[in-house]
């Protein structure tokens, strides 16, 4: 828990700094990470359905708008964003809780963030590059 709370120190500090997240800082933190979340989970999903563990990636299928772009999207964030969204919320804003969290955990000038955020999203992308390589390559 130690990691996750620094992990929002530095989010929270970081965005709370930057003039044009005055009034919506808390929209933005828990969005950003909850999306690295969601994303890490999704490739950990992929991964264990690479194995052969398990056959299908849960997912909440929805198929209420015309084409898929729109179902895709609402399926993604019911199945993946969701969740992290309401984990989150209760953990850090729930009873205005990063309060003691920012004066317990030390602040890292938002690198600790930016590492995670980034890394989430390029470790999803070199999944994605390296199953496109293998699939080419046989």
């Amino acid at each position: 828990m130690k990691i996750y709370y620094e992990l929002w120190t530095d989010c929270i500090t970081k965005a709370r700094s930057l003039p044009k997240n005055k009034s919506d800082w808390k929209v933005n933190t828990l969005l950003f990470i909850s999306m690295a979340m969601a994303l890490n989970l999704v490739l950990i999903l992929f991964i264990i359905s690479t194995l052969g563990i398990t056959e299908k990636i849960f997912i909440i299928p929805i198929d209420i708008f015309p084409g898929t772009k729109i179902d895709a999207f609402v399926s993604f964030f019911l199945s993946y964003l969701l969740p992290f969204l309401i984990i989150n919320y209760y953990f850090i804003f729930y009873k205005e809780k990063y309060k003691e969290i920012l004066l317990k955990y030390k602040y890292r000038n938002g690198k600790l963030f930016l590492s995670y955020f980034f890394g989430s999203i390029g470790a999803l992308i070199l999944y994605f590059l390296i199953a496109f390589l293998v699939v080419k390559v046989f």
